[in-house]
């Protein structure tokens, strides 16, 4: 037995049996809660406990990255569609018809993922027509937090029952 067989037996390398993957996963979506929009979610807190200075600091990087967010979604938003959907078509089409555990696996971290996207341009586009600012800013950013983490348990839970079925039922050579 060589070292390359040696190292394949003792780190599994199917995706949801390995660590790393769902240590990935955790990463994804703790990363996606806590940034709102491009803004640390905690200076959201911060600028609702203390107003002032924290919240003028709040409403100009919202106010930038809203510019931002609403300037892709119009110059490459098309293009950004069309590229996501293809991907997550072929990555769905490997994994779910072709068996490959690991497009699986990238598919449903990539498949919510876009509706957080989607979602981000939703919200940065209604904050810019509403001009928010002050309270009703913080509760935008609030409502959009937790839509992501909803669309967050939804995807872990799902990610889990499949990563389950895999690792438990279909086994690590099944079909």
């Amino acid at each position: 037995m060589d070292w390359f067989e040696i190292i394949f037996e003792v780190i599994d390398m199917r995706s949801f049996s390995n660590l790393w993957y769902w240590i990935a996963l955790a990463v994804v979506w703790s990363t996606a809660s806590h940034w709102v929009l491009g803004v640390p979610f905690d200076m959201v807190l911060r600028a609702r406990r203390k107003g002032g200075q924290a919240m003028q600091d709040l409403e100009d990087i919202v106010r930038v990255n809203v510019n931002r967010i609403l300037l892709i979604g119009s110059v490459a938003g098309l293009w950004l569609i069309a590229f996501g959907s293809a991907i997550l078509t072929i990555l769905g089409i490997l994994g779910f018809g072709y068996r490959i555990e690991f497009a699986q696996a990238v598919f449903l971290i990539g498949f919510p993922m876009s509706f957080v996207g989607l979602l981000s341009i939703s919200t940065a586009s209604l904050i810019s027509e509403e001009q928010s600012h002050g309270e009703l800013l913080c509760r935008r950013l609030t409502r959009h937090r937790f839509w992501t983490q909803l669309i967050g348990i939804l995807a872990i839970f799902v990610t889990s029952m499949w990563g389950m079925y895999k690792n438990v039922y279909v086994g690590p050579f099944g079909n």
